[in-house]
């Protein structure tokens, strides 16, 4: 892997196909009562366990693992899922096929870990608390104040249930945009990293040619207030769908990269490649420079 703390960085020119350009996990038509069966399978062996937090307008479903009450905590935000199953269609449920962040959380060997869907993923059967019927929610509103704010009540409800101090953020995809845009608007949070990380989607969306995501906020809005969080962001070799021009926009935007690193992992596209390398990118530094 290679470390910068003054990245010149350049957009990838790879061709990417219609699906990929439209959703950041893969658009494979998948039953939907599969998925969450996956996920159990995941979580099983890392000892995390089910939980639906009450996280108004939505409900969110999580996996936790709390050995150490009174201590900090891991939290994983997952990415978009299968948002779209074509150009033009959104899909009825944007659960992930491949839910990155989980496989992330698993090899995580710390004390106090939490994965986080993202809104209207794992949903069924949540619609007392989520008003999932509206697909914007993770096409044009994916990152609307609504969502900010269940992402909000989410982890004020973890800190209060289990005395947590402080947060370490880790978001794949578009839940690293949640994850800055989080950090811009709390306190308690201590670093930030990032996975595949879509920072900025006006850039994301003009790179892959499709309608911007109206009614969202772009984390790039967040690079200035959140500059004093140390944070380190890992781009993909071959990421084809979040290209590190995104991240050199987001850099620019911070004005100051003294406590922001970047890391571009070899050999890994948006969603492969990650998962066996995660425990020694977890060694790399998230910290301040002089």
């Amino acid at each position: 892997m290679h470390n910068n703390r003054f990245p010149k960085l350049k957009a990838f020119c790879a061709i990417v196909t219609l699906s990929a350009a439209l959703a950041t996990t893969s658009c494979i038509q998948s039953k939907g009562v599969m998925r969450p069966e996956t996920a159990h399978r995941l979580a099983a062996p890392a000892f995390m366990h089910e939980r639906v937090i009450p996280a108004a307008p939505f409900a969110l479903t999580a996996y936790e693992r709390i050995r150490e009450t009174g201590g900090n905590a891991t939290i994983y935000i997952e990415g978009d899922g299968q948002a779209w199953l074509s150009r033009r269609i959104p899909s009825g449920d944007p659960t992930p096929v491949n839910p990155v962040a989980l496989h992330l959380a698993t090899r995580d060997n710390g004390q106090n870990v939490i994965y986080l869907a993202r809104p209207c993923q794992y949903s069924k059967g949540l619609n007392t608390y989520a008003p999932c019927d509206d697909r914007a929610w993770w096409t044009s509103k994916r990152l609307a104040r609504e969502v900010l704010d269940s992402m909000n009540a989410a982890l004020n409800d973890i800190k209060k249930r289990y005395d947590i101090k402080k947060f370490d953020l880790v978001g794949f995809s578009g839940g690293g945009g949640v994850a800055v845009l989080l950090g811009a608007e709390r306190k308690d949070i201590a670093t930030i990293r990032t996975v595949a990380g879509n920072l900025d989607h006006d850039t994301f969306t003009a790179y892959h040619g499709i309608s911007p995501m109206s009614g969202s906020i772009n984390p790039l809005e967040a690079a200035a207030k959140t500059a004093a969080i140390p944070q380190h962001h890992f781009i993909g070799e071959w990421d084809d769908i979040v290209p590190q021009s995104i991240v050199a926009s987001f850099l620019k935007a911070a004005g100051s990269d003294r406590c922001i690193q970047y890391g571009i992992v070899k050999e890994a596209s948006h969603e492969k490649g990650w998962v066996d390398k995660w425990p020694a990118l977890l060694q790399e530094p998230v910290t301040c420079g002089n």
